[in-house]
């Protein structure tokens, strides 16, 4: 797995990272079901009939589960952890639309223990991406951030992975560029070469599709 260290400018970050974004507003999900889950077990405790003792077990462990996430959520949610975990990826902008920029990512989905490597292409649309120029074969070097909220991958492959783009975490264009030198230039022109694949991504339904190794460059394989 090939990480790329930089240091992390959390005032940029946190203007700009819509991944952070999303994290911090589904902590405030958790936090808000939590309180309703409780009220609610509350009520029917006091209600003082049989069913109502049933469905308040039942809001008793959804309001634990709530809870899980809202505290599981900050120690995900730090910037620089985001960052120091994720492998650096090639992403390239596919479409620019004026609802946003559309990136084609190329990540290894496999866990680090896998004895296969496991390539897909994954998009993700973005509202900015500041330090970069907005046209179509723009090259964005990223981080692979797992979203999924499952303790453990399922068999030997995430099964939900997104592409943090590295000028979300900088504004310093020579850092933008030496992480985009660190990626190889195979990994560069197979994304380039499938970027006709982009609108059959967009429509799976986990904005992913794997990629046949046989059809992959030697050194990908």
């Amino acid at each position: 797995m090939r990480h790329f260290e930089f240091v992390v400018d959390r005032e940029h970050a946190h203007a700009v990272n819509e991944t952070f974004t999303g994290l911090r507003r589904m902590r405030v999900v958790a936090l808000l079901a939590a309180g309703l889950a409780v009220a609610a077990t509350a009520a029917l405790l006091w209600s003082g009939q049989a069913w109502g003792y049933l469905l308040a077990i039942v809001c008793v462990l959804a309001a634990a589960i709530a809870l899980w996430v809202a505290l599981w959520t900050p120690h995900r949610s730090s910037i620089e952890k985001l960052y120091n975990d994720g492998a650096l990826v090639p992403a390239v902008i596919c479409a620019a639309e004026p609802s946003g920029i559309v990136l084609l990512a190329l990540v290894d989905i496999a866990e680090p223990a896998a004895a296969e490597r496991s390539w897909a292409l994954i998009t993700r649309k973005v509202r900015a991406l500041p330090g970069h120029d907005p046209m179509p074969g723009e090259r964005v070097p990223a981080v692979a951030v797992r979203t999924d909220r499952a303790p453990r991958q399922v068999g030997e492959r995430w099964q939900l992975v997104t592409a943090m783009p590295i000028a979300w975490g900088t504004r310093d264009s020579e850092v933008i560029d030496q992480a985009r030198g660190t990626i190889t230039e195979t990994e560069w022109r197979l994304l380039a070469d499938n970027l006709a694949l982009a609108p059959r991504v967009v429509r799976t339904a986990t904005k992913r599709l794997m990629l046949d190794p046989q059809h992959l460059p030697p050194d990908l394989r």
